[in-house]
C-alpha cells in the first residue's frame, strides 16, 4: 500500500526516485487541461449554436466532455507512457522523456490508447456529477437571496468539497480501467539492467490480457490496487482546479458588471462577452 512504497524508497535512500517523471507528468497534465477545456468550450459553443438551445442536458454534456476528453487522450497519450514508464522505474533507473520515448516504436509510444478513450467518460462523470451539484446548491442560495443583490456563486470551500466528491465518485467508477492502463504502460523491471531481455521483444500487452492476469492473481481487490493513492492525488488536483475555476468566474462575473455599467451594454452583451472572458482566462490559466 502507499505507506510500504514510502517506507521502502526511505529504507533505501531514494526518496527523489519519488519523483520520477514529474517533469513530463507536469508536462503532460498542463497539455492535457489545456487542450480539454478549450476543447469543451468549443463543443459546448457549437452545440448551443447548431441546436439553438439555451442550455445543455445531462446527455448532451456527457457527450461533449467524452469528445473534449477524446482529443486530449490522442494529443497526449505519448507523455501519458512515458511518464508511467518513468514511474514505474526501479528506483534511480528511469531514464529522460527523450530516452523513454525513442527507445521502442511509434506504436509503443501509443500503448493504452484505447482504454485511454475508454477512461473520457472520468473527466465526464467528474463534470456531470459537479455541474448538477452546483446546480442544486445555486438554486438553494438563489431563494434565499435578494433578487437584486450579485450574482449567487459557490464559495472557495464549497466549490473545493463538490469538485472532490465529483472526482471520488469518477475515479471509483473508472479506477478498474485506470489499474489496467497503467499495467500495460508500465517499465518491465526484469529488463532495466538487461540489454539482452531488452533486445527480446516480449508480446505486447492488450486489456484482455492484463485483466485475465490480475484476476488470476489478487481476483477483485486486485482492480482497486493503489485506489487511495490516487483518489488522493486526482481529488486534491481536480478539487482545488475547480475552485479557482469558480474563483475565476465569480471574478469575471464582478468586472462585467462593472464594464456593461461603464459601457452601458444590455443585459444580454454584457452576458455574451462574460462568457467568451470567462473562456478564454480560464483557458489559460488550466
Amino acid at each position: 500500500n502507499l505507506s510500504d512504497v514510502l517506507w521502502e524508497a526511505i529504507s533505501n535512500r531514494q526518496v527523489l526516485s519519488l519523483y520520477q517523471g514529474l517533469g513530463t507528468k507536469n508536462l503532460q497534465s498542463f497539455i492535457a487541461q489545456f487542450v480539454y477545456f478549450y476543447g469543451y468550450s468549443y463543443f459546448k459553443r457549437l452545440y448551443l449554436e447548431k441546436s439553438g438551445f439555451k442550455s445543455i442536458g445531462t446527455k448532451a454534456n456527457l457527450i461533449l466532455a467524452a469528445a473534449a476528453g477524446a482529443c486530449t487522450a490522442i494529443v497526449t497519450q505519448p507523455l501519458d507512457t512515458a511518464s508511467s514508464r518513468m514511474q514505474t522505474s526501479a528506483y534511480g533507473k528511469s531514464k529522460g522523456l527523450w530516452k523513454t520515448l525513442t527507445e521502442g516504436t511509434l506504436s509503443d509510444a501509443f500503448d493504452g490508447l484505447g482504454i485511454s478513450l475508454l477512461l473520457t467518460s472520468n473527466p465526464a462523470i467528474q463534470f456531470t456529477v459537479f455541474d448538477q451539484l452546483k446546480q442544486r446548491l445555486l438554486k438553494q442560495k438563489l431563494k434565499e437571496a435578494d433578487h437584486d443583490s450579485s450574482p449567487v456563486v459557490l464559495s472557495a470551500f464549497t466549490a473545493f468539497l463538490v469538485g472532490a466528491i465529483s472526482k471520488s465518485i469518477a475515479t471509483i467508477l473508472t479506477y478498474p480501467a485506470i489499474r489496467c492502463k497503467v499495467m500495460i504502460q508500465a517499465s518491465d523491471p526484469d529488463e532495466d539492467d538487461d540489454k539482452t531481455k531488452r533486445a527480446q521483444r516480449k508480446p505486447r500487452k492488450t486489456v484482455s490480457s492484463v485483466f485475465c492476469n490480475i484476476w488470476k492473481k489478487e481476483g477483485i481487490p486486485g482492480f482497486f490496487k493503489g485506489i487511495e493513492a490516487q483518489i488522493t492525488k486526482t481529488v486534491l488536483s481536480s478539487a482545488l482546479l475547480l475552485m479557482i475555476k469558480e474563483k475565476i468566474s465569480a471574478t469575471t462575473w464582478v468586472l462585467i458588471l462593472a464594464i456593461q455599467r461603464y459601457l452601458l451594454l444590455t443585459r444580454e452583451e454584457g452576458s455574451i462577452f462574460a462568457q467568451n472572458l470567462e473562456m478564454a482566462v480560464v483557458g489559460h490559466i488550466s
